[in-house]
């Protein structure tokens, strides 16, 4: 049930900073050596590439429309992260758990992405560049205390991570039917007639 609980955890904090994961989970393991973290995160040439990647993404997603871009560029790699963060949970790459726990870290990643590329695209209709700022902000802080709940109490987490996704997928759906009626509304106006 754990594996379960930090795969699911991780696959949704993965569909948000997936490099982030990567450094709270390595860096944990690291410092505490926590028997449900795989080793080969806690690795020097991970943690390394993880930290810079994380530096690039800390800062592109503070730019607007930048961060899209990146969304649109993370679309394939956050998911995969999260799979794969599944099926090293999973320990045995070539049982039944382990397809199991890489589908529901996989999954959950890219619906969690879906949403959060979703909700960014929204703030970044705001005129001002704060929003943006703010959102990435509470992204980072959100998933470093989700997942360090995580190696702490797997089934809370999963619990408060299952409320975020839907949340955001409440979200996500309440945006697209605005945008959506929006164009309607907009396509049906009349053509401003000149005489």
């Amino acid at each position: 049930m754990e594996s379960l609980s930090l795969a699911f955890t991780g696959g949704w904090a993965s569909g948000i900073n997936a490099y982030l994961v990567v450094l709270v989970l390595g860096i944990t393991d690291r410092v505490d050596d926590v028997a449900e973290i795989p080793d080969v995160l806690a690795r020097w040439d991970v943690l390394a590439a993880a930290g810079f990647m994380f530096a690039i993404e800390f800062v592109a997603d503070k730019i607007p429309w930048i961060d899209s871009t990146w969304d649109a560029i993370s679309t394939a790699i956050r998911p995969t992260v999260g799979a794969v963060i599944g099926v090293l949970l999973a320990g045995d790459a070539t049982s039944l758990e382990t397809a199991v726990l890489g589908v529901v870290g996989g999954g959950t990643a890219l619906l969690s992405h879906l949403a959060k590329a979703g909700g960014r695209l929204a703030v970044n209709g705001s005129p001002e560049p704060v929003s943006n700022t703010v959102a990435s902000v509470t992204e980072d802080v959100t998933v470093l205390g989700v997942v360090w709940l995580a190696v702490e109490h797997p089934q809370l987490a999963a619990a408060i991570a299952a409320l975020l996704l839907a949340g955001g997928l409440v979200m996500l759906v309440v945006l697209a039917r605005f945008v959506r009626r929006g164009w309607r509304r907009w396509k049906g106006r009349e053509p401003v007639r000149q005489h």
